[in-house]
């Protein structure tokens, strides 16, 4: 069992964020500590929402409090995801320094949920700079989907070769590149850079897919990691854990992830290719 701090936003009602993020730890026998960046009663892709920021005083305040209580040593892993603010990610990047002084192997996932495709970014472009300027650089293991990547690298991605070179360009030693283009229309790839091995798990493109995908991939994989420090494995559990959640929500616009706990949890690893682009 290992410790995971989560530093992302929280929702009342919903699978997304660091809400879904805590069950797919839990549920793979770690412990999830979040701390919210925001707290909003569901994804404000929804007619209504409501909630507040979190102000970066208080944010900091808690990580200075798990400090003080002896607690950040027992960290094995930091997940950063949504950031409201340049200020959030130099607070988030202050807490990975942190728990890095107590505990040198502990692991950082960046999670740039910044944007994608077609819409572009859903956040304040300082915000977006910050998770580059402060919380990439630090980062052992990053999670981009398309759009992000292109955005934090100013490259253009059109298929798998590109999205490697890109993706061995952005900085961490692993970049788990979701929704690469992979020249059939109906497919999509997750691209998986590790030093110098690299895989791809190929995927059906879906016309609609619910809210909270790329928060879902990065914790399974994350969680998958820390179990047995098998990248390739975690790789082939996450794609088809995340398949398995894709499958038993249907046409939901939120990911069915409690009721559907039995396929995500264990599902049959993902077949993997050896890319060698």
């Amino acid at each position: 069992m290992a410790s995971v701090l989560i530093i992302s936003s929280q929702v009342a009602r919903g699978a997304v964020g660091a809400s879904a993020q805590r069950l797919v730890f839990e549920r793979l026998g770690h412990e999830a500590w979040v701390l919210p960046t925001i707290l909003l009663s569901n994804h404000p892709g929804h007619a209504t929402f409501s909630g507040h920021v979190t102000e970066t005083d208080a944010l900091a305040g808690m990580v200075r409090a798990l400090d003080e209580n002896g607690w950040l040593g027992e960290i094995s892993a930091v997940l950063t995801g949504y950031m409201p603010s340049l200020e959030h990610a130099a607070v988030a990047a202050g807490a990975v320094n942190r728990v890095r002084e107590e505990a040198p192997w502990a692991l950082h996932l960046c999670d740039p949920a910044m944007g994608d495709a077609p819409t572009g970014l859903y956040v304040d472009e300082a915000a977006a700079q910050g998770i580059r300027l402060h919380l990439m650089p630090l980062a052992d293991i990053a999670t981009p989907n398309h759009f992000e990547l292109e955005w934090l690298t100013g490259r253009t991605i059109d298929d798998p070769t590109s999205c490697a070179a890109v993706a061995r360009e952005l900085g961490p030693a692993r970049v788990l590149a979701t929704s690469t283009p992979t020249g059939d229309p109906a497919r999509i790839g997750n691209l998986l850079i590790s030093g110098k091995d690299a895989w791809m798990a190929t995927v059906e493109r879906r016309a609609r897919a619910p809210h909270g995908t790329g928060d879902l991939i990065a914790a399974l994989y994350l969680a998958h990691l820390i179990g047995d420090d098998d990248t390739k494995r975690a790789l082939a559990m996450a794609c088809a854990g995340v398949e398995a959640a894709l499958g038993a929500s249907g046409e939901r616009n939120e990911l069915a992830l409690v009721g559907a706990q039995d396929a995500w949890l264990n599902p049959t690893p993902w077949p993997l290719e050896p890319f060698d682009g």
